[in-house]
């Protein structure tokens, strides 16, 4: 009688896409708890530039018929969310250089859940520093002058942008060699934030500049949640509708996110 072949041991099962994504989700945030200055900084940084601009630069700047608190929150918020948004840039670089990434890559789960959990753990960061950040905000006089549905849209636009964002650093994570390099081309975004309304009305810079100034995803973001924080004042003061800001706001978020995820995903597999 002919022997049986021995039995080949069974493949080790793979984790479903939302089992992994939620434990290295969990992993990174865990590392993020036991790091709490990247909180701190993150944090910190955000207040000090909306102090700044309250309290020393806020008198010199006309607004157009809004109080600057309530013209300059939104924007601060939504440029907030950027610069918090840049340590995701250095934190993959990071777990790059320190082979995290070959780690995971090891077990057995889907490799665009290493992805996917990066940019949760972060977006929940950028949360985390945008209510602390709303917080002060209050306490420093901004006031809402529109609904309060209006205000919770305004708050869930901002999340999404800084989501839509998150992807571009993790994008730049993945193609930086090392952190000094992530945190340099993370600074890319700068021009965005100042070439913006965030600050200033667009009206008041060079005519050459007011084109860009106008129409990139940041201004368009922040004149959104002006419209639906400030009501019909804002919509006088920018000369559309909230509903025109919002179509645009969103197809920002999508165009930005349908652009960037297929990068970090192809990048990842390639390193």
């Amino acid at each position: 009688m002919t022997a049986a072949a021995p039995l080949a041991p069974p493949a080790r099962a793979g984790g479903s896409l939302f089992a992994s994504v939620t434990a290295v989700t969990g992993r990174n945030l865990r590392k993020i708890q036991r790091t709490p200055q990247i909180v701190i900084m993150a944090t910190v940084q955000s207040i000090a530039f909306l102090l700044i601009f309250r309290y020393v630069f806020g008198g010199a700047i006309p607004t157009g018929g809004l109080s600057y608190v309530d013209y300059m929150v939104p924007g601060l918020l939504t440029v907030a969310l950027l610069f918090s948004g840049m340590g995701a840039a250095v934190a993959v670089a990071d777990d790059l250089t320190h082979g995290v990434f070959d780690r995971l890559r090891s077990l057995p789960i889907p490799r665009s859940a290493v992805v996917i959990a990066r940019v949760l753990a972060d977006t929940a960061l950028i949360t985390w520093c945008l209510i602390l950040t709303t917080a002060v905000a209050f306490a420093i006089g901004f006031r809402i002058h529109g609904g309060a549905g209006d205000a919770l849209a305004a708050f869930g636009l901002c999340v999404l942008f800084g989501f839509a964002f998150i992807w571009v650093f993790v994008t730049l994570g993945l193609y930086a060699g090392n952190a000094q390099a992530a945190q340099g081309l993370g600074f890319l975004v700068l021009p965005l934030s100042f070439a913006s309304s965030a600050y200033v009305p667009v009206a008041t810079m060079p005519g050459w500049l007011q084109g860009f100034a106008a129409h990139q995803p940041v201004t368009v973001m922040i004149n959104t949640i002006r419209c639906l924080t400030q009501g019909s004042q804002a919509e006088a003061l920018l000369g559309h509708s909230t509903g025109y800001y919002l179509l645009r706001a969103l197809l920002w978020s999508a165009g930005i996110i349908a652009v960037f995820a297929p990068l970090a995903f192809a990048r990842y597999r390639r390193r």
